[in-house]
């Protein structure tokens, strides 16, 4: 299907960087994954692996998005900082800081697409819904007990 938007660059544009972070959100978190130690080690290696196989989901159905109007989807992953940082707070912090990241750039692909394009809409409105849920995880491991 052939995607007849005025605006059909700036669309595939958003979707492709939408997949390099989601590319990246793989990388980061299997690194996460290999970095943590500790006492509760097991379940935080297995969240940060089950983020890792969702970020890969989600860089899928970017790139599928992108496939399913005719156009090339991005080899490129969004950057990647090592902050040499490796306790649970500083991983769950810079996780934190991927998460808006994407949510982000959904919002923004909702933006250019809201009242273009319900398939798009509504992909962008379920992806926001996942990266605003992971936000809200992210932030309860951060609190402290009281």
């Amino acid at each position: 299907m052939e995607l007849q938007l005025e605006n059909k660059q700036e669309i595939i544009d958003q979707l492709n960087k939408i997949l390099e972070l989601e590319m990246s959100g793989v990388v980061r978190y299997t690194h996460y994954s290999l970095m943590i130690i500790g006492h509760n080690r097991i379940p935080i290696v297995s969240w940060m692996q089950s983020q890792a196989k969702e970020s890969l989901t989600h860089a899928t159905a970017a790139g599928e998005m992108i496939t399913h109007f005719g156009e090339h989807p991005s080899l490129k992953i969004a950057d990647l900082t090592e902050t040499y940082q490796h306790n649970i707070n500083d991983i769950l912090i810079e996780s934190l800081g991927h998460e808006k990241k994407a949510v982000s750039a959904y919002y923004e692909l909702l933006k250019l697409v809201n009242g273009k394009s319900i398939m798009l809409e509504e992909y962008a409105r379920k992806l926001i819904v996942e990266e605003e849920t992971h936000i809200g995880e992210v932030k309860k491991m951060l609190r402290k007990p009281t």
